[in-house]
């Protein structure tokens, strides 16, 4: 298809397939050590499928609030154990963190998969007090900031909303019509612009930072500018950083994506 190559990310980052295992393998010993300290909680149900379930590592603390962390992988792979290590930047100052897993495509629409996040959203929010701030990645770009529009989110959980960071999100889905993934999406063009965060508006007040690597593909790179475009949120360039390594600061405390998301 027309926009295949444009959107193909593992053939353009060297040694892009030895990135899985590595998440994998770091997200494991991230989690045994959390559940060796009694921190967390796995496999909690959000909704009817097996799927639909989530993670929630907390600090020693009070948690100061929540962090929700939604993966990537075109909507079609990957869940959340890959991830566990990317807890730990907002772990270190204080925030409980929760990460789903969703069911993907072909099996259900994106559509339906941004009303399960939002499910989701809804019951971590009920197991954490205080203020609530999202990250997603790709995909996961896409959801949360969908998570963002009016009408959502639960009024109750969208009012305690206190920074979205769509990370390398795809914020336009039009231009996936044009890729041979959408024989699994089944998207027409009603469908790709209902989906769409480019054309609706956040809450109002909201702060969100559209967040990308500056070695993404050019592709990557015009979908959070667009994002930031039509919304007049702010947007970061991540110089140096590529699709699979540009969510590393997630991990850090001190990383400067974490003092974003804080702020």
């Amino acid at each position: 298809m027309e926009l295949d190559d444009a959107y193909a990310n593992a053939a353009y980052i060297p040694g892009a397939d030895t990135f899985p295992e590595a998440w994998e393998r770091r997200a494991a010993g991230f989690r045994e050590g959390m559940i060796e300290q009694g921190l967390a909680e796995l496999g909690i149900p959000y909704g009817d499928s097996a799927r639909q379930r989530f993670d929630l590592f907390v600090p020693r603390e009070t948690p100061k609030g929540l962090f929700a962390f939604v993966h990537g992988g075109y909507w079609l792979r990957f869940d959340k154990s890959v991830w566990s290590h990317l807890a730990g930047g907002m772990l270190h100052h204080g925030w409980a963190v929760a990460m789903p897993s969703y069911d993907l495509a072909p099996d259900v629409t994106i559509a339906q998969i941004t009303g399960q996040i939002a499910r989701f959203c809804a019951v971590a929010a009920q197991m954490v007090a205080g203020p609530v701030r999202l990250a997603g990645h790709s995909a996961g770009g896409h959801l949360v900031a969908r998570m963002a529009v009016p009408g959502v989110l639960p009024d109750a959980v969208a009012g305690r909303l206190a920074h979205v960071m769509p990370i390398s999100p795809v914020a336009d889905l039009r231009p996936l019509l044009q890729t041979s993934m959408n024989a699994q999406f089944g998207m027409d063009m009603a469908a790709a612009e209902a989906e769409s965060p480019v054309l609706q508006r956040p809450i109002a007040g909201l702060p969100v930072t559209a967040w990308v690597g500056g070695d993404e593909r050019p592709a990557f790179l015009d979908q959070a500018r667009w994002l930031a475009d039509a919304w007049g949120c702010a947007h970061v360039v991540d110089a140096g950083k590529h699709h699979f390594d540009v969510i590393d600061g997630l991990a850090d405390g001190d990383s400067e994506m974490v003092k974003t998301l804080l702020s």
